[in-house]
């Protein structure tokens, strides 16, 4: 074959216009496609009625809460659209406190939500107070601190697939301290080694940074190492926020039981003595049972006029703590 034969090759520049103008073509082409499935879901979705579920935290309890921990359950009303049951897969929560995490938790396959339904799903949170005191050093007991809940709820939906719905809810929760109790005097109404009835005067000191409503009070008292009984007083008080107040309790006990104690407090010598019990109280967080005890201290026997009389009959006989 002769070289004038030869085929001959042409390159062909694409100009950017053409180049454009075919971007444009696929780019049109699959808006369109994307815009063909879309309206085919709204057709589906409002042929069959498909729709997101909506949540709302309805309500915060706190069921039990004493010095060591609060049970906290959150109440998040779900409501389903839909026509079929939807699954709630997953529910994560975070409880924060000023920016900082105080717990966090995941439940795992929480349930399902009825078609055309709605239910209250409860959400169980326990704060330890040992553990935040331990991480917070500024987090004292008797304070109230505020706290954040956040929660997520993770949800299967037909047609839109995996849904979260974030919520959140504020509030206040106390970091509760046990009253400081005392036994300032016991006051002998009658006098025996048989029998004696007396009156013991305690303080009650309420170290919170809120009130406590005083529905029961119940202890066992010692002198020395001697239970000299106990009483549990029903009479509702209230104990102002880091305030004091005083109750009087009647007793009876058996002096000749005392032993070496007795002796030692008719001579003067003075003895130790001990107050162990529980009180219930209302608070503005719901009930709790707060212990109370003492040690320590030292009693002496004497003799002391009623206030304001001058005659030597009426001499009572007090044991005094000191």
């Amino acid at each position: 074959m002769a070289s004038s034969d030869k085929p001959e090759v042409v390159e062909r520049d694409v100009s950017e216009k053409e180049k454009k103008e075919e971007s444009e073509d696929k780019g049109g082409f699959f808006d369109k496609v994307k815009d063909f499935i879309h309206d085919i879901g709204e057709k589906i979705e409002e042929a069959v009625g498909f729709g997101k579920p909506t949540a709302d935290v309805t309500g915060i309890h706190i069921p039990s809460i004493n010095l060591h921990k609060a049970d906290i359950v959150v109440d998040v009303l779900v409501s389903n659209p839909n026509p079929v049951p939807i699954p709630l897969i997953d529910i994560n929560y975070l409880v924060e406190s000023d920016g900082r995490k105080l717990v966090s938790g995941l439940i795992p396959d929480a349930g399902t939500i009825n078609a055309h339904g709605t239910e209250t799903v409860k959400i169980p949170v326990t704060l330890v107070y040992d553990d935040i005191k331990s991480t917070y050093d500024d987090i004292k007991p008797g304070s109230i601190i505020p706290y954040k809940i956040k929660v997520d709820l993770i949800v299967d939906v037909p047609i839109f697939g995996r849904l979260t719905l974030p919520l959140e809810k504020t509030g206040e929760i106390p970091i509760p301290y046990k009253p400081d109790v005392d036994l300032e005097k016991i006051h002998f109404e009658r006098f025996s080694f048989e029998e004696t009835v007396a009156i013991l005067h305690l303080k009650l000191e309420n170290k919170n940074d809120f009130d406590l409503g005083l529905n029961d009070l119940d202890f066992e008292i010692w002198l020395s190492d001697v239970s000299i009984g106990g009483a549990d007083v029903t009479e509702s008080t209230k104990i102002a926020k880091n305030g004091i107040t005083y109750i009087d309790v009647p007793i009876t006990f058996r002096p000749k039981d005392f032993g070496s104690a007795l002796w030692d407090m008719i001579r003067g010598r003075g003895t130790g003595y001990s107050i162990k019990g529980n009180v219930d109280v209302d608070t503005p967080f719901g009930a709790m049972k707060l212990p109370i005890s003492k040690e320590g201290g030292t009693t002496q026997l004497k003799k002391n006029k009623e206030d304001g009389d001058d005659d030597e009959d009426d001499e009572v006989i007090v044991l005094f703590i000191f």
